[in-house]
């Protein structure tokens, strides 16, 4: 017998979830970073661009398929079309065995972060505190070394807290919790943006290198080929960092949508989730730029030494200007942390959650009995990136899962809707319902977006066979990279073979602009 499907209580609290798998630990270290390498304020532009031509349309393609199928993404497809099943599973299965193990041990790192800020444990050489004894990384992705166990023992943590708060129904698990950590979340982020402003340094580099824009970079029109080609991969990585800031193709925003009740604005809750997850990304900025300004005001160097990308401008940058304050060094370390902690839990639990609806939607298992079990699986397979080599092995699967996984599972979902389900159906579904959704999206999401996701395929492709990536052996990233996104497809495609109930097939609502049109 089929389980009722939960519901959220409120519009409120779907919101709150969605903007909390939205916002992630990416808004807080990899915008920032883009935005310095990138022209600073000019890159905002590129970045706009591909929120209105990209970001949104393919949030109202999840949000109304969703909405419109009832179902998680297999579902969703299958309704579509039963020979597309299988891309319904390659999201959530790469959201969840492709990120969630390795993001769930970066989470783990910001807990030990968080108490180690109590005592600024890291000392004077952060860089060093962090490679060397926190992370113990050896010397390459071959020599994976042994289990660092307090990492381990967040990371199981980690994996608690998520099957604490997935483990019941979407309304009194996940929704409660988002309640409850996103306006902590962004409390935490405007003390944090409010006290780095004032700080020593900090207007030179947020007005200098943050808000000051060199147009050089994004000139598309140039008449310097270099530069003109320099300044297409900066607009490739704008729609990049906009598709993987919204967690589209994850099986996600589907999976969230299809809780709501029947008459809800989906295309207004689009809107509003894309707005509020890129003007967090903005707001922080000026945290970070305030911070690294500050040191690297305090330590006479320029401001392009100080600051970096990626985990080291959370794990090296911020502890070493966090011990640079003049006063209450702990309470900002601790307040830094809890947040990246808290905006990498609501993350976390969507990333289970798409994978659970779609177990649960499928086989109508219980719901608590398949939590525990992913929860489970999951923390096992995040084992490997606990390691003393699982910095290495972290990049590569997160450099491949983020530039052909996720790319290809988006690209395919905007040529299946637009061209299959026909992109006019589900725009009249979503019109139907408050916002009306202008014809101008249908061609957004037959071609426009396609050929942009084609030519993001296209710049990784030629970047990874020019050079190895970052310099690995090609057997490491085969086996690591092309290995994990291979099992992943052959996991999918598994689970495609198991049939449906042939109830789960029929759908359940079918609106008046439908039946004209099918």
């Amino acid at each position: 017998m089929s389980q009722q499907r939960s519901s959220w209580k409120s519009n409120f609290g779907f919101l709150l979830a969605a903007i909390g798998s939205a916002i992630g630990l990416g808004n807080v270290w990899r915008f920032s970073y883009m935005a310095h390498q990138h022209g600073g304020g000019a890159f905002l532009v590129p970045y706009l661009v591909a929120l209105i031509v990209a970001g949104v349309p393919i949030m109202i393609i999840e949000y109304g398929l969703g909405h419109r199928e009832k179902g998680s993404s297999p579902l969703s497809f299958v309704r579509i079309d039963k020979k597309f099943e299988w891309l319904g599973w390659w999201m959530p299965i790469i959201a969840m065995f492709g990120i969630m193990l390795y993001y769930s041990v970066v989470i783990g790192w910001c807990i030990n972060y968080f108490f180690y800020s109590f005592n600024l444990s890291w000392g004077s050489d952060t860089q060093g505190f962090f490679f060397s004894q926190f992370l113990q990384l050896s010397d390459s992705a071959s020599d994976i070394g042994g289990i660092r166990t307090p990492i381990a023992a967040a990371t199981l943590f980690v994996w608690i807290l998520c099957w604490f708060i997935c483990y019941r129904d979407i309304r009194h698990g996940i929704e409660k919790a988002s309640v409850i950590f996103m306006p902590i979340l962004f409390l935490l982020t405007i003390i944090l943006v409010l006290w780095s402003l004032f700080l020593e340094g900090a207007s030179d580099a947020i007005f200098n290198h943050y808000l000051h824009a060199d147009w050089s970079k994004i000139n598309l029109f140039s008449d310097d080929p270099e530069v003109q080609s320099s300044a297409g991969k900066v607009w490739a990585a704008a729609f990049g960092q906009i598709f993987f800031t919204l967690s589209l193709g994850f099986g996600i925003m589907i999976t969230y949508a299809s809780y709501l009740p029947q008459e809800t604005n989906i295309g207004k809750n689009a809107f509003i989730t894309c707005f509020v997850n890129c003007l967090y990304s903005f707001i922080a900025g000026f945290a970070v730029f305030g911070i690294v300004g500050f040191m690297a005001q305090s330590q006479g160097v320029p401001f392009e030494d100080a600051i970096k990308g990626g985990p080291q401008l959370a794990f090296v940058v911020y502890p070493q200007a966090i011990s640079l304050l003049p006063s209450m060094n702990v309470l900002f370390g601790a307040i830094f942390f809890l947040m990246l902690v808290i905006a990498g839990l609501t993350s976390g639990i969507s990333l289970i959650e798409a994978f659970t609806c779609a177990i649960t939607d499928k086989f109508d298992w219980p719901r608590g009995k398949v939590v525990t079990v992913i929860c489970v699986l999951g923390f096992l397979g995040s084992l490997i990136f606990t390691t003393r080599a699982g910095l290495y092995i972290l990049d590569i699967a997160d450099h491949f899962i983020t530039n052909y996984g996720l790319v290809i599972g988006g690209l395919l979902e905007c040529l299946i809707i637009g061209w299959v389900l026909k992109a006019s159906v589900l725009r009249k579904h979503i019109s139907r319902l408050g916002t009306v959704i202008p014809p101008l999206w249908d061609i957004l999401i037959k071609f426009i977006t396609p050929v942009i996701l084609i030519y993001l395929l296209y710049l990784s492709l030629a970047g990874d066979l020019a050079e190895n990536y970052e310099g690995y052996p090609t057997g490491q990233l085969l086996l690591y990279g092309v290995g994990l996104i291979f099992i992943c497809l052959v996991v999918a495609l598994v689970l495609t073979l198991a049939p449906w109930k042939p109830e789960k097939l029929k759908r359940r609502h079918r609106s008046e602009e439908d039946e004209l049109l099918i």
